[in-house]
C-alpha cells in the first residue's frame, strides 16, 4: 500500500516516546509498503542525520515547527476554542503542504500520529479534493488526552502551591473533551495504546472502531544484563520536563526516597532523560538534598540503557500521565526489577507481586523498593517473568500486524 505519515517531529533519532513509536512502526511496515512522511522539524538540519529515516521513506517532507511562548499560550487557554494540544504545531507552512500532497497524489492510507497533527486532517478532509484521494484514515491516538489532564487537575488542586498548573489542567480538559471527540469522529479507524485508553476514548466516541495497538520494545536489541547491579542504585528515565515525570521524581525524592535511606542508607538515585526542568536540576544542585539523598540527574545522554542495567531498582512513582510507558518496557526487557505506582504502569499486562510490585503511597513503595534491595533472587525472579512478557507481547514484530490490520 501506499503511506503517508503525519509525525509531530521526524521519527529518528528514537530517543523518546512518540519518535519510538513512530520510527518503529515505520520500520516494521517499510518492507511491505511505500512509505511518505511529513513531519515538523526544530531546524532543517534534522534531516541530514535522518539517514535511517530515508532508507525507509519514499519521500520526506517537512516545514520548521511553530515556536509559542509562555505569555501566548496563557493568553490561548484563556481565549481560544482550540486546546493547547490542537495550537502547540499547528502552522500554515504544514497546513498548505498536507492540502497540496493531498490534492495532488493519492494514498490507500493516511495515518496520523498524535492529537497535536490531527488538526490537519480535520482541516484537509473537509475540502473533497484531499478526502477524494483518500482511501482509508487511521488515527494513532497515543493518549487519551482528556484523561491525562483530568489526572494532573486532580493531582494539582490538592496542593494551593500547584493551583495555577491545576487552572490550566482544568482548562485543557474541558477542551479536550470536545476537541478530542471531533477527531475520533473524523477518521475511519483509531488506535489506542492500551484497554484503559480504549474504554476514555469509547466515552466520548462510542460509535467509533478503535482497536488496541499498545507501545513496544525491540526485544532483540534491549537484552538483559549479565552483571550484577552497582549497589543500591535506583533509576528513573524520561523527558525531564514532561510534567507528570518532573512530578514523579519531585514526589519521589520528597516522600519516598528519605525513607528508603532510613533503611538502605547507601541508596542512590539516578534521574536520566533530556531537558531537565529547573525543579527537577534542583534535586541533585541543593546540598541539602545531594548530600543526603545522593540523587544525580543526568541531562541528554545518548543512550539510557547503562544506566538501567545498572539500576537495582527501576521507580516509575508517576501519579499523572496517561497511555502505555516506554520506560516499563524498556526495564521489562532489559531485566531491571520495577516498582511502580498503579498510574504508573498502566496499560501493560503485567502481574502485580510476580512481574512488578505496586505501591500508590509514599510508604508502601518504600517499603517495595527495600524490599527489592534486600532480596535480589526475588527481583532475578520477577524479571525473568517480566522479560518473557515483553517478548510474547510488547515486541515491535507482533505489534504492529494489529496496526496493519486497521488499513484494510
Amino acid at each position: 500500500m501506499k503511506l503517508l505519515f503525519l509525525t509531530p517531529q521526524l521519527p529518528y533519532p528514537p530517543h523518546k516516546g512518540t519518535t519510538l513509536r513512530n520510527f518503529n512502526i515505520i520500520r516494521q511496515l517499510a518492507p511491505g509498503h511505500q512509505i511518505h512522511l511529513i513531519s515538523l522539524v526544530g531546524d532543517e538540519s534534522e534531516l541530514e542525520q535522518a539517514g535511517p529515516l530515508r532508507d525507509l521513506c519514499a519521500t520526506i517532507d517537512v516545514r520548521r515547527a511553530p515556536h509559542r511562548t509562555l505569555t501566548r499560550r496563557g493568553f490561548d487557554s484563556l481565549t481560544s476554542r482550540w486546546p493547547d494540544m490542537a495550537l502547540r504545531l499547528w502552522t500554515p507552512a504544514l497546513r498548505d503542504l498536507v492540502r497540496d500532497t493531498l490534492a495532488r497524489e493519492s494514498f490507500d492510507v493516511v495515518q496520523v500520529e498524535g492529537i497535536e497533527m490531527a488538526r490537519y486532517w480535520l482541516d484537509a478532509v473537509g475540502r473533497p479534493e484531499c478526502r477524494a484521494h483518500v482511501r482509508r484514515s487511521v488515527f494513532d491516538e497515543h493518549n487519551a488526552e482528556y484523561v491525562l489532564q483530568q489526572r494532573a487537575f486532580e493531582t494539582d488542586v490538592r496542593r494551593p502551591a500547584k493551583w495555577l498548573g491545576g487552572a490550566y489542567s482544568f482548562i485543557q480538559w474541558r477542551k479536550l473533551v470536545g476537541y478530542e471527540r471531533r477527531c475520533l469522529g473524523a477518521f475511519d479507524a483509531v488506535a489506542a495504546v492500551s484497554e484503559k485508553d480504549r474504554a476514555a476514548l469509547l466515552r466520548l466516541a462510542p460509535n467509533v472502531p478503535i482497536a488496541v495497538v499498545p507501545n513496544g520494545i525491540d526485544t532483540a536489541l534491549n537484552t538483559p544484563r549479565t552483571a550484577p547491579a552497582a549497589g543500591p542504585t535506583l533509576v528513573f528515565t524520561g523527558t525531564m520536563d514532561f510534567r507528570p515525570n518532573v512530578d514523579a521524581v519531585t514526589w519521589f525524592c520528597a516522600q519516598m526516597l528519605p525513607l528508603i535511606r532510613a533503611q538502605v542508607p547507601d541508596v542512590r538515585l539516578t534521574i536520566v532523560g533530556v531537558n531537565p526542568s529547573a525543579a527537577v536540576r534542583r534535586l541533585a544542585a541543593d546540598p541539602a538534598v545531594h548530600r543526603t539523598l545522593r540523587v544525580t540527574v543526568t541531562g541528554w545522554v545518548s543512550d539510557p540503557r547503562p544506566y538501567i542495567q545498572e539500576a537495582a531498582v527501576y521507580v516509575v512513582p508517576l501519579r499523572m500521565g496517561g497511555g502505555t510507558r516506554f520506560k516499563v518496557l524498556e526495564a521489562m526487557a532489559l531485566g531491571v526489577p520495577i516498582v511502580s505506582t498503579r498510574v504508573g504502569c498502566e496499560g501493560i499486562d503485567l502481574v502485580p507481586d510476580e512481574e512488578v510490585l505496586l505501591a500508590d503511597e509514599p510508604a508502601d513503595f518504600a517499603r517495595a523498593v527495600v524490599a527489592l534491595l534486600r532480596d535480589p533472587a526475588r527481583g532475578a525472579a520477577m524479571t525473568q517473568l517480566a522479560r518473557r512478557r515483553a517478548e510474547a507481547y510488547y515486541d515491535w514484530r507482533v505489534i504492529v500486524p494489529r496496526l496493519a490490520a486497521l488499513y484494510e
